[in-house]
């Protein structure tokens, strides 16, 4: 297949060169602004591509595409705000490293490991093509409800000494995702009588709320929300720096394959998509790595676990190009612009249209290695960022985050959600309760929600016991609970005499 890849480039001309590179642009700057992201971009720009050639559409989308989740780093990084929703994990453990005086340290690891991701995704793209109407249909209700169950089971278990505040957390986001239409029944829920929370609370205000909001009002009241205050001597990055993190990456390369892989096989589940792939292979990585008490205070392996997933987009693809069916909201985006151009995506796309699958793989090849070299490159200089005065710093943190909100969908209830979610998550923090786990139940709770009930309706409660993948995940989520909860009574210093790691 190799062999036939490179014949697209007999296919692309001069001006395709400059399409993509222009798509690149685009791509990392709507990356790194809050509230904006490839989705967005690639919205605007689909009917402007309406008098292009197909093939010449495709390499301008999915050069967006595959340069957003890198810009999307950099902010998550920095000045703690993920630019894209797929970039909510990078900010657990690639802010605290930047507060550190390590942000040349995290913007390495984060660009190689995004730009490996990829690489592994287009392979696992590649091998799957063949396969992939086997694989797509392996996954069913019972799956995708169990990998949303899996993936909040280890974020709660993160941290194994208030396990109770987890789960209180837990417990409020998924509240909050039972505001609006019920997807089951259609019934109205808890919408305190405003249309606008019909459609439930919407993701990408609230994440640019609790995230770049919130750090703002730190900034700006004077608490630095770490426990380590930056170094100034050395918060400016060099290149040794960057050097080092993409050293990590290649040290780490058992956990950097682990999280690529996983990424791209949760992105084949349709309709799942590089946000939830991101949140599960941190929450993997934090309960396979040993030493995990790191994780989330800044630790480099959470930078490599996340930024690995969340580029791998070849998953994403394979439900796309096979069934016509949207693996993540960009893939829907792409699918809207094939049939724009005449192209109905199915299993004969990749024998009568195959260069346009080439040009998908070509596209993203080419843009994860410009954004991964940008970031590199401009590492010393991205890095200057956190050096702004808090107060200068943490207005503008604000007042980006909510004309981020707002320039979601351009309503201003979008930038109220933005504001209310901006104070929630400053008193979760100052109460010392976790965002992680109320941002999993929001992305992972309307996916947990709607497929239990199709589970129960259409195989009962031995759907998901009569599957392999189910009943992996739950086997593997109930020893983690009780690992944990073991842990907890009985810490390793006071572990009762005759029990497997005691001193006899």
């Amino acid at each position: 297949m190799l062999v036939d890849i490179l014949s697209i480039f007999d296919a692309i001309q001069a001006m395709d060169y400059l399409i993509i590179a222009l798509g690149i642009v685009i791509g990392y700057i709507v990356g790194f602004l809050p509230g904006l992201g490839a989705s967005q971009a690639m919205a605007l720009l689909i009917p402007l591509t309406y008098g292009m050639e197909p093939l010449r559409a495709i390499l301008l989308l999915m050069a967006v595409a595959g340069a957003a989740p890198c810009g999307g780093s950099v902010a998550s990084i920095l000045i703690n705000t993920p630019g894209e929703s797929t970039n909510v994990a990078t900010c657990w453990d690639g802010y605290p490293l930047a507060r550190q005086g390590k942000a040349g340290l995290a913007l390495g690891a984060a660009s190689t490991a995004s730009l490996g991701g990829a690489l592994v995704g287009l392979f696992v793209l590649m091998v799957l093509l063949p396969l992939g109407r086997m694989l797509v249909l392996s996954f069913s209700y019972p799956e995708l409800f169990t990998i949303a169950l899996g993936g909040l089971v280890c974020i709660i278990l993160i941290e194994e000494d208030q396990l109770w505040k987890g789960f209180i957390s837990l417990a409020l986001g998924m509240v909050m995702v039972s505001i609006g239409y019920d997807p089951v029944t259609g019934s109205i829920r808890h919408t305190f009588g405003t249309m606008y929370l019909w459609e439930g609370i919407k993701l990408v205000p609230a994440l640019v709320g609790i995230f770049a909001i919130s750090e703002g009002l730190k900034l700006v009241i004077g608490d630095k929300g770490q426990a380590v205050v930056k170094d100034q001597s050395v918060s400016k990055a060099r290149y040794s720096d960057v050097f080092q993190g993409v050293m990590a990456v290649f040290k780490h390369r058992w956990l950097f394959f682990q999280s690529s892989v996983l990424g791209a096989v949760i992105g084949v589940a349709p309709g799942v998509g590089g946000s939830v792939g991101n949140l599960l292979s941190y929450g993997v990585a934090t309960q396979t790595c040993k030493d995990n008490p790191h994780f989330g205070k800044g630790d480099i392996r959470g930078v490599i676990a996340s930024e690995s997933a969340n580029n791998s987009k070849g998953g994403d693809l394979v439900p796309t190009v096979i069934f016509g069916i949207p693996g993540s909201v960009t893939c829907a985006l792409l699918l809207g612009a094939l049939l724009l151009h005449g192209i109905q995506p199915g299993p004969r796309l990749i024998l009568e249209k195959p260069l346009i699958i080439y040009g998908l793989i070509v596209a993203i090849f080419f843009s994860s290695i410009a954004a991964s070299t940008i970031t590199i490159l401009a590492a010393p200089y991205l890095s200057s960022i956190p050096d702004i005065p808090d107060n200068l710093l943490g207005i503008s943190v604000i007042i980006l985050g909510v004309l981020g909100g707002y320039a979601t969908e351009l309503d201003f209830n979008d930038a109220i959600v933005a504001i209310v979610f901006g104070l929630l998550g400053y008193f979760i923090t100052e109460f010392h309760f976790s965002k992680v786990a109320v941002v999993m139940a929001l992305v992972l709770g309307k996916i947990m929600q709607v497929n239990y009930f199709l589970t129960m309706d259409t195989m009962g409660p031995k759907g998901f016991f009569t599957r392999p993948i189910p009943l992996i995940i739950i086997a593997l989520s109930v020893f983690l609970v009780m690992k944990a909860a073991y842990q907890a009574k009985y810490p390793p210093e006071e572990k009762p005499s005759g029990l497997p790691g005691s001193m006899a």
